[in-house]
């Protein structure tokens, strides 16, 4: 009977490791042991880390990995990298590296020592990554979860305010009950619209047939104007003012008469005073207008709410045939 030695394995051939060196999408380095300069200098580099870095091989051996490093290095990392491999010890971390030609990356590497028999270091062996887009993801991440607290503590400010203000305006618990069910379900289509874009915004468009989808009678609308994308901080007020004259027009207004229509137009406007958002709502063919006999929440919202939480300004006109409102909205730098 065959007897087997099933005692250490082989050494593997380092041909094979060199081999896997090679293959490897991660970036392989190996530099002296010297920590102190001109040290430590590069001693290999695989295929993997030109491809990361733009240096050739010939380009570095006998260099220091300082090269690779720049203005938004951060030397805090750097000093505790160097904590670690005085004291012998593996390091990983993150820092922001330079390519030969300039561009900035983020890399992660994990360094540790090739020892002797008797213990002494006598290279290191860095593994590094480009992780530039996990970082990136990392800090979006991050910039939304802030945006997402700034946003969920004014969202509650807001729904306590349409709570008090529905209540003022209410004359029994069935209309509070529909009136703020309605201006709930709008903040909550709006913060939809938010929430699914990247840039935390909605469009003016997007907010305005969020309301209008439900009317069953669409070729009674017209509706007209450009992609405008708002912030979240307009979006919110400017949603809820289309959902109220929304709610009136299908109550009291021309879309209540089968003969009525609305027509709303928006654009931008640029003059001295800056970028603005210019939008029409103009009801036709419905019953006249009346004033307010009091001021209910959407009279209160267009005047006073919208003017003081966007800047904007509201002419409100009550024509014969239908309810007729422009606003002027100042837009930030960064709204199209």
């Amino acid at each position: 009977m065959e007897v087997r030695d099933i005692g250490r394995p082989a050494r593997p051939d380092p041909r094979l490791l060199q081999a896997a060196v090679e293959a490897s999408g991660e970036a392989i380095l190996i530099t002296s042991a010297d920590l102190d300069e001109p040290g430590p200098r590069i001693e290999y580099v695989n295929p993997a880390f030109t491809r990361m870095t733009g240096y050739e091989a010939d380009e570095v051996l006998g260099l220091t990995l300082r090269i690779l490093q720049g203005p938004a290095t951060e030397r805090a990392v750097l000093d505790r990298m160097r904590a670690a491999l005085r004291a012998g010890e593996p390091f990983q971390g993150e820092t922001v590296n330079y390519r030969k030609d300039g561009f900035a990356y983020v890399v992660e590497w994990l360094i540790t020592p090739v020892r002797e028999a008797d213990g002494r270091i006598s290279q290191w062996v860095s593994a590094q990554r480009d992780v530039t887009e996990r970082r990136h993801g990392e800090d979006r991440q991050e910039m939304m979860v802030r945006e997402l607290h700034h946003r969920v503590k004014n969202t509650l400010a807001t729904v306590q305010a349409v709570v008090n203000a529905t209540a003022r305006s209410s004359l029994s618990v069935a209309k509070f009950t529909r009136a703020f069910s309605g201006r709930i379900g709008s903040l909550a289509r709006t913060h939809v619209l938010i929430t699914e874009d990247l840039a935390q915004a909605a469009s003016f468009d997007g907010l305005l047939r969020a309301e209008l989808d439900p009317c069953d009678e669409r070729r009674r609308l017209t509706l007209e104007g450009p992609k405008v994308v708002l912030p979240s901080e307009l979006a919110v007020p400017v949603g809820m003012a289309l959902h109220e004259l929304t709610t009136n027009a299908l109550r009291h207004g021309s879309l209540a008469d089968p003969n009525g229509r609305l027509h709303v137009t928006w654009w931008i406007e640029d003059g001295t005073a800056g970028r603005a958002l210019r939008w029409d709502w103009a009801e036709h063919n419905g019953p006249p207008a009346q004033h307010p006999t009091r001021e209910g929440f959407g009279h209160r919202l267009l005047n006073k709410v919208l003017a003081a939480q966007t800047g904007a300004d509201v002419d409100v006109a009550f024509a014969p045939d239908g309810l007729r409102v422009s606003i002027r909205m100042p837009l930030p730098g960064s709204a199209a």
